[in-house]
């Protein structure tokens, strides 16, 4: 499906956010990204990006950091003409350095991007995501840091903090250490003792908890959905959370 198509479908579902995903490569011309921009503010649908897979900015191989940036850059360069914020990427991988020599080299790359951002002129945000595998960068805790350290954001994926800890999550806890206004992803996950496998289809009872902590915090987040029927299952997840919403509101009355 286009992603004409694509915000069509989103408001007439009643969703509220889309992201544009560049997963296999940057293939959305700056005119398309002008017009889906477009529609997306008639229609009143938050968008975002999500850059390409292939990126590690903490590769061995400075070729290949250099490559990641162009792709980075790029998605930053559609998302400006999209008026999409947001530009999700996985920052990239340990391999055989340390947690700290990692850490490094990719603050050293945001921040060089960010630069080339500023003097563009792009109204766009950096938002590295949580990573689903202990093997990858993208834990909670490097993400704040790089937060703090160069004032890029983050995506919170809470389905791969899930897969993460193999299971093991405490959503309030989680949402203490994060701002209330932040961009995520959710969805069902199956995971082994390396950690995520793949997305699957999302089930209520798998949302309900994180709704309750999401609305008990007050959070202001978009949620996209990466499951296998991603428009149905926000679907649900929106009338979830409106339903939490509703019981709040009679409760405070």
């Amino acid at each position: 499906m286009g992603n004409l198509n694509g915000v069509h479908k989103v408001a007439q579902m009643g969703l509220d956010c889309m992201e544009v995903e560049f997963t296999y490569g940057v293939r959305m011309d700056l005119e398309t990204s002008r017009e889906v921009g477009a529609l997306a503010k008639e229609k009143g649908i938050v968008l975002s990006v999500h850059a390409p897979y292939y990126i590690n900015l903490a590769s061995d191989d400075k070729e290949k950091i250099a490559q990641s940036k162009k792709r980075i850059l790029d998605s930053c360069q559609r998302a400006h003409a999209l008026a999409a914020r947001n530009v999700v990427f996985h920052a990239g991988f340990y391999q055989e350095k340390s947690a700290e020599q990692t850490y490094r080299m990719i603050k050293k790359a945001i921040v060089s991007l960010q630069k080339q951002i500023v003097r563009r002129g792009w109204k766009v945000k950096l938002c590295p995501e949580i990573t689903g595998k202990p093997s990858q960068f993208g834990s909670l805790e490097e993400l704040l840091r790089l937060k703090k350290e160069t004032g890029c954001g983050i995506t919170v994926d809470f389905s791969h903090l899930y897969a993460r800890h193999q299971g093991e999550i405490d959503y309030r806890r989680i949402l203490k250490k994060l701002p209330r206004t932040f961009h995520t992803h959710f969805s069902g996950i199956e995971y082994g003792e390396k950690g995520e496998k793949k997305h699957v289809i999302t089930k209520k009872k798998f949302f309900l908890p994180l709704a309750e902590a999401l609305i008990e915090r007050y959070a202001n987040v978009t949620i996209i959905n990466e499951s296998p029927r991603p428009y149905e299952d926000a679907l649900m997840m929106k009338k979830v959370v409106v339903n939490l919403q509703r019981k709040m509101r009679r409760s405070q009355a």
